[in-house]
């Protein structure tokens, strides 16, 4: 599926220089933070228009659908965009672990300052 993202959308965004958006996906609900990844315009199209997250990968330079290999879905409820245009956060319901280690979210592993009390 390739399509355009509508154009009042992209002139929105503030892309890095290789056109990518950072995205933050947040649990539905709890509001707990799973991942960071990028999009490009078409991940974000995708994203949108099958409310399954799309993701550009910059290792492999090229979109991948979160869980279609592992299960590990991310169905989409909402996108924001943020004030500035440079970040989207997607609400969504997690299938098992968000992050590729197995971990629940990406930030389960290293904590480096711990709250007090």
């Amino acid at each position: 599926m390739t399509g355009a993202l509508d154009p009042t959308i992209a002139a929105r965004l503030k892309r890095t220089p290789d056109g990518l958006v950072c995205a933050v996906a947040q649990q539905r609900g709890t509001k707990e933070v799973l991942m960071v990844a990028w999009m490009d315009d078409e991940a974000l199209h995708r994203t949108l228009t099958t409310r399954r997250a799309t993701y550009y990968s910059r290792s492999r330079r090229q979109l991948w659908v979160k869980g279609e290999t592992s299960g590990h879905t991310q169905y989409v409820h909402e996108v924001r965009l943020d004030c500035d245009g440079d970040t989207l956060l997607l609400v969504v319901d997690q299938v098992d672990g968000a992050c590729h280690t197995g971990d629940r979210t990406c930030f389960d592993a290293s904590v480096l300052l711990a709250g007090e009390g």
